[in-house]
Order: C-alpha cells, then structure tokens, then sequence
C-alpha cells in the first residue's frame, strides 16, 4: 500500500525518526497535514491533548527536545482523519517522564476510538496500555493473548521480554 492509500484508508504512521520537516513551525508541521482532506483534529484539539506544542507553535519543529518531537509526531498523524495510528519505538530515548506523558495522551487517543499497533522495545511502558499483546521471535509468533497475561506471568517475561 502507497502512503497516499493508507492516509487515506485512514491509517497514520508515527515512524522512529518522527520525520519532522526542517524549516517549518510546530504550527506549520501540523497545517502541512491538513493540506489535503479529510482534515482530522482542529489545532485547538490537539493543543489541548498537547499543552507544550501550542506554548511552541511558533517554534522550528526540529528545535523541539525528543520528547516535544515524538508529540508533534503523534499530533501530526492526530491532524489527519485517522482510524488506526501505527507506532514505531514511541518511547525510544526518552526519559521515564516523557515515556508516562506520551502514554497517557496514548490512552486518551485510544479512548477516542482510535486503533493504536505499537512496536516497542520498553516492553513494560507498551503493555499497560495495551489490550493485546504479540510477541515475535525471530519473526515467528510465539504469544497472541491479552497484555495482562504477559505482564502476570513470570515465565515468559523472562524468557522473551527479559523482565
């Protein structure tokens, strides 16, 4: 499937590298998304599920800290009209804080109706707020069942999360 097919099958990537466009705004980023319809959350919106973004509209995005990047990111895939949100390592690099705060926005975007895949390595920070959890090995499928269950039993923890 071509980018253009999935933005508009309303599915929105958030990829590793958060891909932020050099020269533009906070702002800019996120009008950048709503070029072309459907137009998903107003700027008001998401400046309400992220505070820092609106105190830093006018601010370059690549200027951002990694944390205010990985929102800008989500609130640029929330800037389209999406049903399923795809995240790669939201968590990576940032601190414990950070990490809380993107997976509390994370929980509001889910309650919204929004389908949230997330891939991450901070196994633990991924599976309280999951639902379901799949845990591959060496491409193969080892678990499909609920995030509860990984994260009550001890032995595959151990064996495939390492916690």
């Amino acid at each position: 499937m071509k980018s253009h097919q999935a933005a508009a099958a309303g599915i929105a990537l958030v990829p590793e590298d958060r891909r932020i466009i050099a020269g533009l705004t906070v702002e800019e980023n996120l009008q950048l998304a709503q070029i072309a319809p459907p137009k998903g959350w107003s700027l008001d919106r998401i400046y309400d599920l992220f505070p820092r973004l609106g105190e830093r509209r006018k601010q370059e995005g690549v200027t951002l800290s990694g944390g205010e990047q990985q929102m800008l990111a989500i609130a640029r895939a929330l800037a389209r009209d999406i049903k399923v949100l795809l995240l790669d390592e939201p968590y990576e690099g940032l601190a414990p804080v950070i990490v809380q705060e993107i997976a509390k926005t994370l929980g509001v975007i889910r309650d919204q109706g929004i389908t949230t895949v997330i891939v991450e390595q901070n196994a633990v920070a991924a599976l309280k707020l999951a639902d379901r959890a799949v845990i591959l090995d060496t491409g193969s499928v080892v678990f499909d069942g609920s995030a509860a269950e990984v994260l009550e039993n001890s032995d595959l923890r151990a064996q495939y999360l390492a916690i």
